[in-house]
């Protein structure tokens, strides 16, 4: 999936079924030559050792032809040792370097694809919102597990194997002319039989292996989903439905896989039985010669053993031949998200904003869509401002539009037309990430992660220092909760804040917000999760914290508000009504009827 140039709209590939164009690609996998650049010293030895070794390799043929020829004759019998010892000889330069290049392989891979990790990573979390509104996290978190691991099978073993047998192939088909140009025709006229199977299969390969990492994928993507909301799966007693789905999913990608696995497997066995028919059609031809005496026993032994050597080397290609297709695939899902540019991006040469900060924020005629329902308008030709140092106040119905307002100032969203300033610069016009130090949100759903109490905290601004936090807390009146916990600051509270209440999530997420010192605050129903005496001390403490910044409200409880400068009704992405609280539920308009609504409901 990839964005349009414009960044409003998606241009969607269905990744499941590539065409038969795209699974000849192995191009993919050329993107890991700039990882492997960045440690060219331990690809050189590991070059070196593999190479030592297959050369190694090829040594023994020879000793074996000339220890057969004259090793047993009477006058050579003094040298029968020295032919073995030299044997030992090769065979000790073949475990060490053999054992050199397995282990700079191995440590290669290893690092490899942690640094792809950690790119591909660090990718993720420049890119827009709008990307994963269209992608499942688990979906994404899949291509991060097991296509890395796909690629470190590749990287780690199977290239090195690759290249290992391609030179004993080499080597041996070379020695084999060598030895006896005769035999080798047979030998080598055997080879584009051996090969095109090898291509043959191997897309085939390569398409099933794809499609069985993009099944697996979706079994983890919705495994994901479902253990994020445990408790909502078991509160609805669905977990047999959820099983059975599950169940599913995974059979889909185990019949995928196995599919793969049976295409490798067919290769497999084409190419031995090809490549070792062909040394039994040799071997043949060869007992005629050394029976008319064209040929000593010795040199059909090498010629045999070289013959050995390439049609194993052959045959071990086949195997890898499909693990380097499945890399392949897997390293194209990664290069798909590697390769998706952010549709909010900085500026080639971004306007700094003014200092010191103040936050004024202005909507000149915004009109705006997201990019998933670009036909379904959100905010249509919005227009208004905030002072530096005003509280203004955004209320209307769910799905007015309020919390996209948020999206546009945060720049998580361009609007579709129209513009935003802040401070009297164009948002387009500023880095983004200066943009958002300056801005603190408590958003509606109070994120806290597994990690201490501090450490959530300290997340809103993180130079802070043990004391600012604990001030922030108390700002937040989080602290006398926070002490009553069993390592106090040190609590780490579990994945999504699990082992805290609503209302403490939002304290917490307030501290972050109240740490921050930002000139403008975002403030998206932050009392909402609260009790009412909670709720009291927290509009206490917002009420500080907004002092000399610039504040936006968000709320449905209208109680909550009423402090507000002003308050701005806004209803299907207009606004509707403007004014105070007390303007405005005289005027019987929209604002009227909702704080009818809720203060007759609260008082009955």
């Amino acid at each position: 999936m990839s964005y349009s140039s414009d960044g409003r709209g998606l241009d969607v590939e269905h990744t499941s079924a590539p065409d038969e164009r795209r699974t000849l690609n192995i191009r993919p996998l050329a993107r890991l030559v700039p990882y492997i650049a960045r440690y060219r010293g331990r690809a050189a030895a590991a070059l070196a050792a593999l190479i030592v070794a297959s050369l190694t390799t090829l040594i023994v043929p020879v000793a074996v032809c000339r220890m057969i020829d004259f090793g047993f004759s009477d006058k050579a019998a003094q040298l029968i040792d020295s032919y073995f010892a030299v044997m030992l000889l090769v065979v000790a330069v073949l475990a060490v370097s053999s054992a050199l290049r397995f282990y700079l392989v191995t440590t290669l891979g290893e690092r490899i694809v942690a640094d792809l990790r950690s790119d591909v990573f660090a990718h993720l979390t420049r890119l827009s919102p709008a990307y994963f509104d269209a992608e499942r996290s688990g979906e994404i978190v899949s291509r991060l597990t097991a296509d890395r691991t796909q690629i470190k099978s590749a990287v780690g073993a199977s290239v090195s194997i690759a290249l290992r047998n391609l030179v004993l192939f080499l080597g041996g088909a070379s020695m084999m002319v060598v030895t006896s140009p005769r035999l080798s025709l047979f030998v080598l006229g055997a080879i584009p039989v051996i090969v095109l199977p090898l291509v043959g299969f191997g897309r085939a390969v390569r398409r099933r292996g794809r499609t069985a990492q993009d099944t697996l994928a979706e079994a983890s993507g919705y495994a994901n989903e479902l253990i994020g909301a445990t408790r909502t799966l078991q509160a609805f007693t669905n977990e047999k439905l959820a099983r059975s789905r599950f169940a599913m999913a995974v059979e889909h990608a185990y019949v995928a896989a196995r599919g793969a696995t049976k295409a490798r497997a067919v290769l497999t066995a084409i190419v031995i039985f090809l490549a070792f028919a062909s040394i039994v059609v040799v071997l043949w031809v060869g007992a005629q010669d050394v029976l008319a005496g064209e040929m000593t026993p010795g040199r059909l032994g090498q010629f045999v053993l070289y013959a050995a050597f390439a049609a194993g080397g052959l045959g071990e290609l086949s195997q890898v031949w499909g693990e380097i297709a499945q890399a392949s695939g897997a390293a194209e899902r990664l290069s798909e998200i590697l390769a998706v540019q952010p549709s909010i991006s900085r500026p080639a040469n971004p306007v700094v904003l003014p200092t010191p900060a103040h936050g004024a924020i202005k909507f000149h005629h915004v009109s705006f869509s997201y990019p998933s329902r670009p036909s379904v308008p959100v905010l249509e030709n919005l227009s208004f401002g905030v002072n530096p140092g005003e509280k203004l106040a955004l209320v209307g119905p769910s799905g007015a539009g309020k919390s996209t307002i948020f999206q546009l100032i945060l720049r998580f969203y361009d609007p579709v037309s129209g513009s935003i300033t802040f401070d009297g610069v164009r948002l387009t016009d500023v880095d983004p990430a200066a943009l958002r130090s300056r801005i603190a949100l408590v958003p509606q759903d109070s994120i806290v992660f597994a990690t201490s109490v501090r450490e959530n905290i300290q997340f809103g601004r993180p130079d802070a220092t043990a004391a600012e936090i604990e001030k922030a807390a108390e700002a937040a009146h989080a602290a006398e909760f926070i002490r009553r916990l069993p390592l106090g600051f040190e609590t780490p509270l579990g994945e999504r804040g699990v082992t805290l209440s609503g209302g403490q999530r939002q304290r917490i997420a307030i501290a972050r917000a109240i740490l921050r010192k930002a000139p403008l605050l975002l403030l998206d129903e932050a009392t909402s999760s609260l009790d009412a005496e909670s709720e009291t001390l927290v509009q206490q403490a917002l009420k500080r914290l907004m002092l000399n910044r610039t504040s936006i409200v968000i709320a449905h409880r209208l109680a909550t508000v009423q402090f507000c400068d002003r308050i701005l009704v806004i209803d299907n992405g207009r606004v509707v009504e403007e004014g105070t609280h007390a303007s405005l539920a005289s005027a019987g308009g929209l604002y009227a009827r909702l704080a009818k609504l809720q203060f007759e409901m609260g008082a009955a």
